[in-house]
This record gives C-alpha cells, sequence and structure tokens, in this order.
C-alpha cells in the first residue's frame, strides 16, 4: 500500500456528458493517498470526420507518479484514432496498435526519460451497435445487463496461471502476488523497468501493455456501463457495484451524483493497513441510450425494477453517506462538550449559591470571573452573558450599603 495522509481528501472532480446516443457521468477522489493519481478521457465522438460516430471511454489508475496515468489519459485515445485500422474501422487492431504506440511514445519521451510511473488502462470503444474494451491492468469494465453485472475484461494479476507463465518465461519471478516481489499487476503502460529484455517483444516482456480485447453486441436489455479503478473494485465486487448503479437511477440520481455517491461509500472511515478504502478512486458510468431519451432510458429502469426484472441494490444505498468526521475534528468537538459541561457545572452551583441578580444572571467579581474564564476556556456562558462580571466600586455599592443598614 501507498503512502497515506492523516486525513483523507474528499474533494471530488466530477464531469458528465451526452448526446443522442450515451450519457455518461465520471468522478475522481482522492482519498487517503499523498497524491492522486488516477486520470480519465470520455470522448463522445472520437473521430468526427469518420464514417460513423465512435465514442470513447477510459479510466487509468497510475503508480510510482502520475505522469504515466497523464499522459495516457491525454493522449491514448487519439493515438488510437490516428491507427491505420481505426480509419478501417478494425477497431480490435486500432485499440491494440494504439496501446503498444502509446507505450512506444512514453518511452520516447524524453520527459519520461528517467520516469518509474505505470499505470493501468481499462478502455471502452462504443459504435452504435458494439461495445469494444481493452484492458491492461487491473482496472476493470463491467456491463449492467437488467441488473446482473456482465464482465467486459478480466484483471491482470501477477498470479494468474497464463500472467505468471509469462513472467518466467521473460526471465522475471512472481512472489508475495507481485511482480519481483514489487508490482501488483502483471500488464501496464509505462513501468519500463519490466520491459528490458532487448530479444523478446513487447507482448512477451515481464510485464506488457499488450491489452485483452472483448466485443460486444448492445442488445436493448444492455443498461450501462461502469468503467473503474481498483479503488472500487476492492472494496464493492461487480455484482454489487451494477446493484449500486441501478439503484440510483431508480431513485432519479444523476450518473456523476451516483458515482460520488459510490466513492464515498467505499472510502474507509480511517486508514489502517489493509489499505482496502484507502486508494485513489474513479468511476465512470455510461448509459445506453438505445434509441431513448435520457427520460425515457431512466422511466425504463424504473419499470423494469418495478416488474422484478433483475437485481437492485437497498434503497438506503441512495442516501448519501455523511462526510467523514477526522479525528481532530472529534478532539475539537469531545473538547467541546467538556468546556461547556465546566461552564454549566460552574453555574448551577453559582445559581445554588444565590449570587443573581434581578435578570438572573450570575454576577461576580473579576478576580473569579478571569478564573472562571480560564477554567471553561471561554466558553459559551460567558458568550451568551450568562455570566456577568461588575466592577467592585459600581452602582452596586447602594446595595451594599442597603445591606448595612439592615
Amino acid at each position: 500500500m501507498g503512502q497515506i495522509l492523516s486525513q483523507p481528501v474528499t474533494e471530488k472532480d466530477t464531469e458528465s456528458g451526452s448526446d443522442d446516443r450515451l450519457l455518461f457521468g465520471v468522478s475522481s477522489m482522492q482519498g487517503w493517498r499523498v497524491s492522486m493519481e488516477d486520470a480519465h478521457a470520455a470522448v463522445l465522438d472520437l473521430a468526427p470526420s469518420g464514417p460513423e460516430k465512435v465514442s470513447f471511454f477510459a479510466v487509468y489508475d497510475g503508480h510510482g507518479g502520475r505522469r504515466a496515468a497523464i499522459f495516457s489519459g491525454e493522449n491514448l485515445h487519439n493515438i488510437v484514432a490516428l491507427q491505420d485500422a481505426f480509419k478501417a474501422k478494425n477497431y480490435p487492431v486500432a485499440l491494440k496498435d494504439g496501446f503498444l504506440s502509446t507505450d512506444r511514445s512514453l518511452l520516447a519521451d524524453r520527459e519520461f526519460e528517467q520516469d518509474p510511473s505505470g499505470c493501468t488502462a481499462t478502455t471502452a470503444l462504443v459504435t452504435d451497435t458494439k461495445i469494444f474494451v481493452a484492458n491492461s491492468g487491473d482496472s476493470r469494465t463491467v456491463l449492467g445487463v437488467k441488473g446482473i453485472a456482465k464482465p467486459l475484461s478480466f484483471d491482470h494479476k501477477p498470479q494468474n496461471e497464463g500472467e505468471k507463465a509469462r513472467i518466467c518465461a521473460a526471465g522475471g519471478f512472481v512472489e508475495d502476488g507481485r511482480v519481483n516481489g514489487n508490482l501488483a499487476l502483471s500488464r501496464a503502460i509505462g513501468d519500463f523497468e519490466f520491459k528490458r529484455s532487448p530479444t523478446l517483444p513487447p507482448e512477451e516482456q515481464v510485464v506488457t501493455v499488450c491489452p485483452d480485447i472483448m466485443e460486444h453486441d448492445i442488445t436493448p436489455d444492455d443498461e450501462f456501463l461502469v468503467l473503474a479503478c481498483d479503488g472500487i473494485w476492492d472494496c464493492l465486487d461487480s455484482q454489487a457495484v451494477v446493484e449500486f448503479v441501478r439503484r440510483g437511477i431508480v431513485e432519479g440520481q444523476e450518473l456523476s451524483f451516483i458515482c460520488e455517491n459510490i466513492m464515498d461509500h467505499c472510502l474507509a472511515p480511517e486508514s489502517d493497513m489493509s489499505g482496502i478504502g484507502c486508494d485513489n478512486m474513479t468511476m465512470m458510468i455510461v448509459a445506453l441510450l438505445n434509441g431513448k431519451t435520457k427520460e425515457e432510458w431512466y422511466q425504463t429502469i424504473k419499470d423494469r425494477v418495478a416488474n422484478g426484472e433483475g437485481p437492485v441494490g437497498a434503497p438506503e444505498l441512495a442516501a448519501p453517506k455523511e462526510s467523514l468526521q477526522s479525528p481532530r475534528e472529534e478532539s475539537r468537538h469531545e473538547d467541546t462538550q467538556k468546556q461547556d459541561g465546566s461552564a454549566l457545572a460552574i453555574m448551577r452551583l453559582l445559581e445554588e449559591s444565590g449570587v443573581m441578580d434581578e435578570n438572573g444572571r450570575v454576577v461576580i467579581k473579576p478576580e473569579l470571573a478571569s478564573t472562571l474564564f480560564k477554567l471553561t476556556g471561554g466558553a459559551a456562558a460567558a458568550e451568551s452573558g450568562a455570566i456577568e462580571a461588575v466592577d467592585a466600586n459600581d452602582d452596586n455599592d447602594d446595595d451594599d450599603k442597603s445591606n448595612e443598614k439592615k
């Protein structure tokens, strides 16, 4: 687990967009990590002058720094669109070539010459009739089909049989589920320290950028895509996320808000050595409108849920989770309670002693007022006027004289 903060950063970077085919919402949160290393891309029309409308969505989860993820988020989709295979509408080849070309471009950039960072990439290229998902690493893309999670990518972990075989054949090893005892995933953009064998092609390096490609024909039952980094998937499995999203849709929530809400639910209440809920988080939801308007799409899913068509998350999931109260704030709250308690106790004692004026205020001399103020930390009693200090030589002298006469 990476370095963590004493308090999480819960501010979110959120955006949304739509056209007549798709609707998306995406949000990112730094969380407990000392820096934000995620990036994402959402492009509704990747090639405006092309033969058909193609949309591109991606989440990049950086490690060892943020440069590889930022570079990928800014460039990978454009590099894919420049491939000859893209122009020929051979999108699986275009995606693979785009991943390889992005890796080469990153390596050739002098700014990244000594940079140790890498990033996962899970991307979805969407046409009118098909979805093409390219995945490298342990981020993930899932399709919600009437409430059922259908995986459109598979996590690349070093201990997986095929991944381990490639790693060992290239001269590496797997220890404690990590490549060479270090990297917790087996495919990535960047991470060039694991791509140094001059006799091996990119596909056969210890760590390869080469993505797995999955193709899916869109059907009327397909409701939405979810792309997210492992900061989400380590906390919730694919089915739980699909049901959570569906519940938010039934409640009429915007997709970007649902992303924010899921991240708040995943965020650990405190940091610990497990790391679960302490990672950077990025999540994207892409609605497949299937010829419907936004309102019709929402209503379709509401009707399906009402008719018992597919699972949905519990109603309480739609309620925003309260933001975390930091230990510092909790301590301040406890101190205030203690101070207020001291003030109240002292006030009651003074009231019982009968030192009150005709207005119901406790009247004390400055010397005692100063002591009480220190004891209570200048608490609310003095601020509210419940305790008032008076000068020993003020008009209360008349009262004293009156008492003497008696």
